[in-house]
This record gives C-alpha cells, sequence and structure tokens, in this order.
C-alpha cells in the first residue's frame, strides 16, 4: 500500500487551535482534514486504537460547546 504525504502549513494548523475547557484542542474535523481523511474515519481510529492515546486525548462537547464554537469558527458553520 503506498502511503500518501499531506502537508499542512504551521499556521494554519494555529489557526485551529482552540482553547476549550482550559485546554488547547483541535477538533476532530479540522485534525481529520490535516490527515485527509474523514471525520469519521478518525474517530473510528481513535475508538479502535484506544490503548495508542492517553485518557485525556480527547472529549466530548457539549450542546452549549458545540454551539459557541460553531459560532465562533467560520469554518465550522457548515458542519
Amino acid at each position: 500500500m503506498e502511503s500518501k504525504t499531506v502537508v499542512v502549513k504551521a499556521g494554519k494548523i494555529g489557526q485551529r487551535i482552540l482553547l476549550i475547557r482550559g485546554e488547547k484542542v483541535i477538533i476532530d474535523s479540522d485534525l481529520a482534514e490535516f490527515y485527509g481523511v474523514t471525520t469519521k474515519r478518525l474517530n473510528e481510529q481513535v475508538k479502535r486504537n484506544k490503548d495508542r492515546f492517553p485518557k485525556d486525548f480527547m472529549f466530548q462537547l457539549s450542546k452549549e460547546e458545540k454551539a459557541e464554537v460553531v459560532a465562533n469558527c467560520d469554518h465550522l458553520s457548515k458542519s
């Protein structure tokens, strides 16, 4: 299987880092975009390989948090 190289400019990554619950985070859809996969596929792989990630690697946003993030991040309004 041939692997593909995805190049993401550092500035683009920095723009996608958010501060939520006092933690610096990247939303799963942004991370999936960086890796060139769907959000569904990224989340499937994280769940399938839980032992490879720290316990605090990811958390679920509340409805209120999601609404606030979408309101403040234009690129997420399509989600």
